[in-house]
């Protein structure tokens, strides 16, 4: 599996940690950057990231910020995303067998690395085809189709 990896200037040495532990775990990881610690606005980041999944460069997506909450609502922005906050393990399973997001953030400023990462095994440890309940897929599937009666989503 490729995870596509985000983050601005306050969450680099995280995203390389992260990017470092996904690697070890065996997957293919694709950086949207930012690439030093030089100060980025991070929209354009969770935007790239996103197109990405939506483009199929990448199965899933982890980005990061400050506090997670910017990354997920701009990545929410673009139309086919599902991206989560995630704050514990419950979150960080939920994310993906309720709500088959395809991305997660965390905040750089108020997580721990190790914390991070143990979050990001357990969201790519879980597997909604696979686990789905038929109510979180029937949710799931309101939410797409939402987007398509707004004409945001094709």
């Amino acid at each position: 599996m490729k995870i596509a990896v985000g983050s601005d200037n306050n969450a680099f040495k995280m995203k390389e940690a992260v990017k470092e532990y996904l690697l070890q775990l065996g997957y293919e990881v694709k950086d949207y950057g930012c690439h030093s610690e030089d100060e980025v606005d991070y929209p354009h980041i969770a935007f790239d990231v996103a197109e990405g999944i939506v483009n199929k460069e990448a199965e899933r997506g982890i980005l990061m910020c400050g506090t997670g909450i910017g990354m997920a609502i701009s990545a929410n922005k673009v139309p086919g995303i599902r991206a989560a906050q995630v704050l514990d393990p419950y979150s960080a399973e939920r994310a993906e067998l309720s709500n088959n997001a395809q991305i997660i953030t965390f905040g750089a400023l108020t997580m721990g690395v190790e914390a991070v990462k143990s979050l990001v095994k357990i969201y790519l440890d879980a597997d909604f085809e696979k686990n789905h309940k038929a109510g979180s897929a029937r949710k799931v599937q309101q939410i797409i189709d939402k987007e398509k009666s707004n004409g945001s989503l094709k």
